[in-house]
């Protein structure tokens, strides 16, 4: 320009040479900006306006795409784009526009994977505008306000040509201070499935739709005859509450055509709820939950949902199999747990949601395998493990996605789910605008996988465990268009499984060395399978003793269960405390049968009957139950002849029983006394009680006082009968001599004294009076004697004299 004014052959002036080389200098300073930021693999282009924008790159405004419908355009159709725009820039926008740009169809799924990870504006990959009036102008675009806008353009006017994935773009362009020249400044791509007649060939499609949640419940139960259930909180009601994630899901999955995958433990908590239930509170409180209609209402919901529809049930509690199989196998009992998981699954669901569910799949977490979970995911009975194609990834190199079904030996079949639709929906979609562009993915992702052959696949869509509500509301729409679109069908996940698998697909299962790192982070160690056998080994210890065990095995069989739950991964102290407290509450309850603690006693004399007492707290009774009393001194003290005598014991609900012994002494001291109870097959039950006896037998020092005593009471009973004697005969010589009857000729009586003659005895009473007993006849003269006074205890007996006195604790 510079040079165009200046005559030809004449040098230009000094100052007419500096305002060229400045004009020149300006003229290209923007496009050397524009090179420098371009990708080294862009295509070079003419200078002018398009430049300009190719340069610009992008950034400086958010582009957000909120709604884009219909979702799959046909012949037609008006197709509405809105969204916002926003300034993050620290500069005005001036003359801003927002444009529609159709990008070429892509040819490959991995071309989706390609255009959705790129990020800055590429000139001729983002295609042309739309252009026409079919645009949103702004005069300006202040900083950190989002504008918004909403264009509508008929389907033809886009010049949609074959059947395909189309890149979809919107791009605002416009003008700053620091560059004042029309540039874009933000683009938002997405994509637009196009298949307007219905395809010769449809993909059958299986979506899962899972109904998981984290575990809830406790093994405590309440006293009551219907055993309250006690829960850790009252999440559960805010997750099938009107608007909940749980309530989402039922609401949006019953108008899909959908496979349910149903967790039974979420459906037995639910049906606790629907009765009085308790919630734990603070320290060992639990308050009433209130939530029976929400749970009634949910539990009906979802029955009717599920009619007529696929239902497939997890074993009980969602055991995690990876962790399990890669921590857990070595630890005894841990494989049981998954049997008795998958034995009440479909009990559980068949009397709740009154369906048959299907039990023969098993689901490790991710769809991550390796040779020892496929082990393990099939030894509780399943045949078919469901797996991901990012897991079993395919060797063979075919061109296009094969079926899902995979035989992988041993009469197992692999189900692989197709990675890229099943994590679509994963992050967070709580913006309409995440939620859109996730919608677009994995409509294009399906439309491309059915355009890569002729032949007609079984594909299988599991996506996350627990979709939030927004992610549930993602999936709903995108599996409500894809139903209603052309190209594909749906399919149940049984036939999936069933269906004749491609020739050439990978049936390799992955080596355990290539299992996901940030997945084995997640597993539960072989601490938490150790202190689960742990449970168990005080749970059987328990169990036997009880007249009523299925209160006590059914809820902590299903609390165990829970300990193994995928739900734990990325909790694993709150897995911890779940599983302490399932071992505290066991402990608490076994200790709620006891012996009550005796103090030292004493044993005066060499047999004696010691009292033990076993007192039963629980609300059933106790039996299959052995008291054992074992001396530890046997030399100087027998419990019933031996070291040690036993009895049987029954105790009924909230009493205790005494149990006598009988202990014979061998010589003086102390013995220590160990009282144990033992369960019938010889285990030990609770813990001890010690108390120590001493001994007080008789000695010979005692003996020989007491049999001088008796001794001295005997001669002085033969003093006072002579003396008595004496005194009779000198009554007798002072009145005279007398005939004598023939009575008092006779012998004397037993009692040594003589016969009067009015037939009376007279005897030595223990005072050393002189008594006189009635015989058959009376002595009408004889003094009026006074009779005994009643004695103060009873007649001693002659019998030998029993086991002894009682000892008292």
């Amino acid at each position: 320009m510079a040079e165009a004014a200046d005559f030809q052959g004449t040098s230009p002036s000094p100052a007419r040479r500096w305002l060229r080389r400045t004009g020149a200098l300006l003229a290209g300073a923007p496009l050397l900006a524009g090179l420098l930021q371009l990708p080294a693999a862009a295509p070079a282009h003419s200078a002018g306006q398009d430049s300009l924008k190719a340069a610009s790159g992008g950034g400086t405004v958010a582009v957000a795409v909120d709604s884009l419908t219909p979702s799959v355009p046909g012949d037609g159709d008006t197709l509405t784009v809105s969204g916002t725009v926003t300034n993050e820039g620290k500069q005005a926008v001036t003359d801003a526009q927002v444009d529609l740009r159709l990008g070429p169809a892509l040819n490959t799924r991995s071309d989706i994977d390609t255009v959705t990870k790129r990020t800055a504006y590429q000139q001729g990959l983002d295609g042309a505008p739309v252009g026409g009036k079919y645009i949103k102008e702004f005069s300006k675009l202040t900083p950190g306000v989002a504008q918004r806008f909403s264009i509508s353009v008929p389907v033809d006017k886009l010049d949609l040509g074959r059947a395909g994935v189309y890149q979809f773009a919107v791009a605002l362009s416009g003008e700053t201070a620091a560059r004042p020249w029309d540039q874009v400044l933000g683009i938002q791509r997405t994509f637009l499935p196009w298949q307007p007649d219905e395809a010769d060939t449809k993909t059958r499609t299986t979506v899962l739709w899972p109904l998981v949640s984290t575990s809830h419940m406790t093994a405590q139960t309440g006293s009551d005859e219907t055993q309250t259930p006690v829960f850790n909180d009252d999440d559960l009601a805010k997750e099938i509450s009107p608007g909940g994630r749980l309530q989402q899901l039922v609401s949006l999955g019953k108008e899909l055509d959908v496979t349910w995958v149903i967790d039974p433990d979420l459906l037995a908590s639910v049906d606790a709820m629907i009765e009085p239930y308790r919630v734990q509170g603070e320290g060992d409180t639990t308050t009433a939950g209130t939530h029976q209609a929400v749970a009634g209402q949910w539990l009906a919901e979802l029955q009717e949902a599920v009619q007529d529809k696929e239902v497939v049930a997890l074993p009980f509690g969602d055991p995690d199999l990876a962790s399990l199989a890669h921590n857990g196998t070595n630890v005894t009992g841990s494989l049981s747990h998954l049997k008795e998981a998958t034995d009440v699954a479909a009990d559980t669901v068949d009397s709740i949601l009154h369906v048959e569910p299907t039990t023969d799949f098993a689901w490790p977490m991710n769809g991550a395998v390796d040779p020892s979970i496929v082990k393990v995911a099939t030894s509780a009975g399943a045949d078919k493990v469901i797996a991901r194609s990012d897991s079993l990834v395919e060797t063979g190199g075919l061109p296009y996605t094969p079926s899902a079904a995979r035989p992988i030996g041993g009469g197992t079949s692999a189900v692989v789910a197709d990675a890229r639709m099943s994590t679509v929906f994963q992050g967070n979609l709580t913006r309409a605008s995440s939620s859109t562009l996730a919608v677009q993915r994995f409509l294009a992702q399906s439309l491309a996988l059915n355009l890569q052959s002729d032949k007609q696949r079984s594909i299988v869509v599991a996506p996350q465990r627990m979709p939030t509500a927004s992610q549930a509301q993602a999936m709903a729409e995108a599996v409500s268009a894809l139903q209603d679109g052309t190209w594909s069908q749906s399919q149940e996940l049984t036939a999936a499984a069933t269906a004749k698998p491609d020739s050439g697909a990978t049936t390799k299962v992955p080596a355990a060395s290539q299992y996901p790192s940030s997945l084995r982070k997640q597993e539960l160690p072989r601490a938490a399978f150790e202190q689960i056998a742990t449970t168990q080994d005080k749970l059987n210890k328990f169990k036997v003793i009880l007249s009523n065990e299925d209160r006590v095995v059914t809820p902590f069989g299903r609390a165990m269960n829970r300990e193994m739950s995928t739900s734990w991964r990325g909790h694993s102290a709150e897995a911890a405390d779940y599983r302490n407290g399932v071992e505290s509450y066991i402990d608490s309850l076994a200790g709620q049968v006891t012996l009550i603690d005796k103090s030292d006693t004493k044993l005066s004399g060499r047999s004696a009957t010691i009292p033990v007492t076993v007192q039963n707290n629980l609300v059933q009774g106790v039996e299959h139950l052995v008291l054992r009393l074992t001396s530890t001194s046997p030399r100087r003290l027998e419990i019933g002849g031996e070291d040690f005598y036993e009895q049987r014991v029954t105790v009924s609900g909230g009493h205790s029983q005494t149990v006598k012994f009988p202990t014979s002494a061998q010589a003086n001291g102390q013995a220590e006394v160990v009282a144990q109870l033992y369960t019938e097959d010889g285990q030990k039950y609770g813990a001890p009680v010690r108390f120590d006896v001493k001994v007080t037998e008789f000695t010979a020092t005692v003996m020989l006082v007491i049999g001088g005593g008796f001794l001295l009471l005997v001669l002085a009973g033969f003093r006072m009968y002579t003396q008595r004697k004496r005194a009779a005969a000198r009554e007798a010589e002072e009145d005279g001599p007398q005939e004598t009857p023939e009575a008092d000729a006779g012998p004397e009586n037993a009692d040594g004294g003589p016969e009067n003659s009015n037939g009376s005895r007279e005897r030595l009473t223990p005072e050393g009076l002189l008594e006189e007993e009635s015989g058959t006849g009376t002595r009408e003269d004889a003094p009026e004697q006074p009779s005994d006074p009643t004695p103060d205890t009873a007649a001693e007996s002659a019998d030998p004299s029993g086991t002894g006195e009682r000892v008292d604790r």
